[in-house]
C-alpha cells in the first residue's frame, strides 16, 4: 500500500519518498527543447510526464515553482565539441536571424503545449539571456582549478573533478571508461582539450560566427551543459527538489550538470533526479536515416505518410499516459485508434455519471476505488494503473445505469467529483471540439499547393494574396526547406 508520494531516483537507481527540501515549497528543473525546428513525437512525453507531476503535486497542497528552459545558443551539432551552434547552424540555412529562429520554434513548442493542455511553466528562462550567470560559473570553476582556458575556449576538467568526485556516477557510467585515455595529452595543435573526456564550458567564435558574446577569454558563446546549471541555481538555488528530463539527456549533459554545479556550489544540483523513457515508431528509434519522424502537427492534420489519419491532441496525450513513464512507448496508428477509443468511453463517463439514478444503499466500495487511484498515483506517478481503475468506473457506472448494480446519492457525487479530479485536473484531459474536417484540411493544402506553384512560376503576388487572405482566415503559413506548414489559429 502507497499512501505518500514515491518517486524514483535516476541517482540512486531506487524509488524513494518524496520529501521536499523546505515543503510546502517544490523546486522542480525540467530540461527544455532545443528551438531550432518544429516540436516532433519525441519532443512531447516530456511535458505531458512532468505536467503529472507538477499537477498532481499542485493536488497534495504542494506549491510548486517549475522551471524550463528555452536553449536558444549553445547546443552544438556535434557532442564532441567541434561542431556549430544548432541554433546557428539552422539560422544559416534558413537565411535568418538566429533570434528569428529561436522564436518562431519557441511558439510552435508553446502552441503544442497549449494543445496537449499542458500547464505553464512558473519560469521559462532563455540561455541567451543568462550569459552572465554562465561567465560567473565558469570563471568560479577557473577559480577553484576544474576549468581551463585554451585557445579562447573553456573546457571542464574531467580527469581534475575525478580526483575527488565521482564522475559518472549518475548515468552509471565507468569512470575508467569515461576517461579511458585522458592521461594522453593531445599533441599541440591537434586539440585544445587536455582530456579527451573534457567538455567546453565556453566556445570560441571566429567572426563567422553569427551568436557570440565578449568574455575574459575573447568572444564566444556558451557551451551547452552550463547554461541548465547557472540557470537552476539562479531560480531554484544551488540544490533543489527535483530535476527531470528525458533518458537521452543521462549523458553527457545531466552528468555534465551534475559534475559542474557540484564543482562549483559543493553539491549535487538535485536531490531527486527523473527521466523518462523514447517513444519508438514500429519498434525502431526515431532517426533521420529512417525516414520516421512524425511533427507532432502531423498528428493533428494527418499529413504523414506513418499515419492512418488525424489524431486530436487529447488522443494524443492520452496514448503518452498509458505506459509508465519509465518505460518505452511505441507508436503505431492501431495502439493510436485503441486510445481514441478508450478516451471517448472516459469523457462518455462522466456524462453517464450525471445521469445516475441514487439508490438507498450502495454495491460497490468507492471509497476503496478512490483510494486505489491514489496508490497509483503515490506509486512513481503510475499513470497505466490510474487508467486501469478509471475503466473499473466507467464498468461500474454502466452497470449502476442499466440499473445491474447500485450506488448511494452519497456515492454517486463522491464518484463525480474524483472521477472529474483524476481525467481532468490531475491527468490533464480535456473535452475537445472537433477539429478541421478532413475536406477542410485538403482544401488548405490545395491552397498551399496553388501558393507554391505561383512562386515557381515567379507570380509573387499571386502568392502573397494567398498567405494575406489566409492569414486574414487565422491560418499561419511558415516556409522552410522542407515545404510550406500551417497552423489554424
Amino acid at each position: 500500500m502507497v499512501q505518500e508520494l514515491q518517486l524514483y531516483n535516476t541517482l540512486h537507481r531506487n524509488i524513494e519518498p518524496f520529501k521536499p527540501i523546505a515543503a510546502p515549497f517544490v523546486g522542480i528543473y525540467v530540461c527544455g527543447p532545443t528551438v531550432y525546428g518544429e516540436p516532433h513525437l519525441g519532443h512531447v512525453r516530456g511535458p505531458i510526464t512532468f505536467d503529472i507531476l507538477h499537477r498532481y503535486l499542485l493536488h497534495l497542497g504542494y506549491k510548486v515553482r517549475l522551471v524550463r528552459n528555452i536553449t536558444d545558443v549553445g547546443h552544438l551539432t556535434n557532442d564532441s565539441d567541434d561542431g556549430d551552434d544548432k541554433i546557428a547552424a539552422k539560422a544559416k540555412l534558413e537565411a535568418l536571424e538566429p533570434m528569428e529562429i529561436a522564436q518562431m520554434y519557441t511558439n510552435s513548442y508553446h502552441a503544442m503545449l497549449m494543445q496537449l493542455n499542458v500547464l505553464p511553466a512558473s519560469i521559462e528562462p532563455r540561455a541567451s539571456g543568462h550569459i552572465v550567470e554562465q561567465l560567473e560559473m565558469i570563471e568560479t570553476l577557473i577559480q577553484k582549478g576544474f576549468a581551463y582556458s585554451s585557445n579562447g575556449s573553456v573546457y571542464f576538467d574531467v580527469e581534475k573533478y575525478s580526483e575527488t568526485h565521482d564522475y559518472g556516477k549518475l548515468s552509471g557510467r565507468i569512470k575508467e571508461e569515461l576517461l579511458a585515455g585522458s592521461s594522453r595529452r593531445n599533441l599541440e595543435g591537434q586539440n585544445e582539450k587536455r582530456n579527451t573526456a573534457d567538455f567546453a564550458l565556453w566556445k570560441k567564435a571566429d567572426k563567422s560566427h553569427i551568436m557570440q558574446w565578449n568574455s575574459p577569454w575573447g568572444k564566444g558563446f556558451p557551451g551547452w551543459h552550463i547554461e541548465c546549471s547557472a540557470m537552476s541555481a539562479k531560480y531554484l538555488g544551488t540544490q533543489f527538489d527535483i530535476h527531470g528530463g528525458g533518458l537521452d539527456l543521462l549523458f553527457p549533459h545531466h552528468e555534465s550538470e551534475v559534475a559542474q554545479s557540484t564543482a562549483c556550489f559543493g553539491t549535487n544540483p538535485a536531490k531527486l533526479w527523473m527521466h523518462h523513457n523514447m517513444v519508438t515508431i514500429n519498434g525502431q528509434k526515431m532517426a533521420k536515416s529512417l525516414n520516421n519522424g512524425i511533427l507532432v502537427k502531423d498528428f493533428f492534420t494527418g499529413n504523414n505518410p506513418l499515419l492512418d489519419k488525424a489524431y486530436s491532441p487529447m488522443n494524443l496525450k492520452f496514448f503518452i499516459l498509458q505506459a509508465h513513464y519509465r518505460g518505452t512507448l511505441d507508436f503505431s496508428n492501431e495502439a493510436l485508434q485503441a486510445a481514441e477509443k478508450g478516451l471517448n468511453r472516459l469523457l462518455e463517463t462522466r456524462e453517464t455519471i450525471e445521469k445516475l439514478e441514487p439508490s438507498a444503499i450502495s454495491s460497490w466500495d468507492v471509497d476503496k476505488w478512490v483510494k486505489e487511484c491514489f496508490e497509483a498515483l503515490n506509486d512513481d506517478l503510475n499513470t497505466p494503473i490510474l487508467i486501469a481503475k478509471l475503466f473499473e468506473a466507467v464498468k461500474q457506472c454502466n452497470s449502476t445505469f442499466a440499473k445491474i448494480e447500485s450506488l448511494s446519492a452519497e456515492d454517486i457525487k463522491k464518484l463525480q467529483n474524483f472521477f472529474s479530479l483524476f481525467v481532468f485536473e490531475i491527468l490533464g484531459l480535456q473535452k475537445e471540439e472537433k477539429s478541421q474536417s478532413n475536406k477542410e484540411i485538403e482544401f488548405l493544402e490545395l491552397l498551399i499547393e496553388l501558393r507554391r506553384n505561383a512562386k515557381e512560376n515567379k507570380d509573387f503576388a499571386t502568392a502573397d494574396s494567398i498567405r494575406n487572405k489566409l492569414t486574414e482566415l487565422g491560418v499561419t503559413l511558415k516556409d522552410s526547406k522542407e515545404g510550406t506548414s500551417f497552423t489554424i489559429n
